[in-house]
C-alpha cells in the first residue's frame, strides 16, 4: 500500500510538473540579440560558454556547490570500511577499456578547449573524464573508492575555490563576475579548467564511493 501511494504521489508530481511547463507562456525576451551583441567582450567567442561563465556565472558557482553538497551527503553516510575488491570483468572487456580510455581523456581535453568558441567546456568534459573512471570500475580495473583522503578532497572543491577566488578577485570591476576583456579569455579558461577537474572527481565519486556498498560491483 505504501509503495502504490508513493508511485501514485510520483505520478501525479509528475503530471502537475508537465502541465505547468506546456502552459508556460513564451519569454517575452529574446536574449539572442544582447548575447550576441556583447559577445566580443565575455572573452570567449561560443554564446553558450559566455553564458555560461560570464553572463549567467552565478547559476554555474551554484551548480558546482549543489553537486559538492551531494557529494558531501554521500560521505557523510557512507562508512569508513575499506571496500571489496572489484570482480574482474572478461580480459577482453578490460583490453577495451584499458585501449578506449586514453580516447577518452583525449577527447575529454579536447572538449575542454573547444568549449571557447563551440559546444563543449567544463560540464562535458568533467563527465567524460568521470565515465573513463565508471568504465574502469565496471571492468573491475579500478576500486570503489574509501573516504578521500586530503589529495582527493582538495581535488573535489578546486573548481569551486578557484571559481570562487576569481569572482571575488574581480569586485573591483564593481560586479561579481564582470572579467576585464583583456583577461577574460585567460580568466575562463582557469575556471574551466579547475571546474573540469573537480566535476570529473565529484561525479565519478557519486558512482564510486556508493558502489563500495555493493561488493565493489
Amino acid at each position: 500500500m505504501r509503495r502504490f501511494l508513493v508511485i501514485a504521489f510520483a505520478a501525479a508530481f509528475a503530471a502537475a510538473l508537465g502541465s505547468a511547463m506546456l502552459e508556460l507562456a513564451p519569454s517575452p525576451l529574446d536574449l539572442r540579440i544582447p548575447v550576441a551583441a556583447h559577445l566580443a567582450q565575455s572573452g570567449v567567442s561560443h554564446p553558450v560558454t559566455a553564458v555560461l561563465l560570464n553572463y549567467r556565472g552565478y547559476d554555474t558557482l551554484l551548480e558546482i556547490a549543489v553537486l559538492l553538497l551531494a557529494l558531501l551527503g554521500i560521505l557523510a553516510v557512507v562508512g569508513k570500511d575499506n571496500p571489496s575488491p572489484p570482480r574482474p570483468a572478461h580480459p577482453v572487456l578490460q583490453t577495451l577499456a584499458r585501449l578506449a580510455t586514453p580516447s577518452i581523456i583525449v577527447m575529454a581535453v579536447y572538449l575542454l578547449w573547444a568549449g571557447a568558441f563551440r559546444p563543449g567546456g567544463a560540464f562535458q568534459a568533467g563527465a567524460l573524464l568521470a565515465a573513463a573512471a565508471v568504465l574502469l570500475h565496471l571492468v573491475g580495473l579500478l576500486p570503489a573508492w574509501s573516504m578521500p583522503r586530503l589529495r582527493l578532497r582538495l581535488g573535489f572543491v578546486i573548481g569551486f575555490v578557484v571559481f570562487l577566488m576569481v569572482s571575488t578577485a574581480l569586485l573591483g570591476q564593481g560586479a561579481l563576475l564582470k572579467y576585464p576583456a583583456e583577461t577574460a579569455g585567460m580568466l575562463i579558461l582557469l575556471i574551466e579548467s579547475a571546474l573540469t577537474l573537480s566535476l570529473a572527481l565529484i561525479l565519478a565519486g557519486l558512482f564510486l564511493l556508493l558502489s563500495r556498498d555493493q561488493g565493489g560491483a
